[in-house]
């Protein structure tokens, strides 16, 4: 309704359009202006996850067997088990993203372990945009 009125005022005042269009520019920002209350909101009612890297996995290990593994100790939200991209068999590493509360736990209790007749390697994945072993500056 202000969107008429404002369109109709606007039509009967002369001025230059390009001074209608500016008044319309602003008078929309005000009217749509966005709120962060929405991503506030669903920010802190998120859980804070972190990821964790799983090596020495046995090749014969699924999503679900690892998922099932690794609930035992925690909150886990996401598995993903690497596969050879040529043959589509599994690599023996994947990474598991559990509730950061969790983590520690979690390498507590499965680092070391056997599974499978494998002894399980797992530890905080590294960022991968940021590697912890990358030598900065040298040569």
């Amino acid at each position: 309704a202000v969107a008429v009125i404002g369109s109709v005022i606007l039509y009967l005042v002369d001025i230059p359009s390009i001074f209608a269009f500016l008044i319309g520019v602003c008078a929309s920002a005000l009217i749509f202006k966005p709120s962060n209350t929405d991503t506030e909101i669903s920010e802190t009612s998120s859980p804070s996850t972190q990821t964790l890297y799983v090596g020495n996995l046995p090749y014969k290990a699924n999503e679900a067997h690892v998922r099932e593994l690794f609930s035992k100790h925690g909150e886990v939200f996401a598995v993903r088990l690497m596969k050879d991209k040529r043959t589509g068999k599994r690599r023996g590493f994947g990474f598991v993203v559990v509730a950061s509360s969790d983590v520690n736990s979690t390498i507590d209790a499965l680092n070391d372990q056997d599974y499978m007749q494998r002894t399980l390697k797992v530890r905080v994945a590294n960022d991968p945009k940021h590697p912890e072993n990358e030598d900065i500056g040298q040569d």
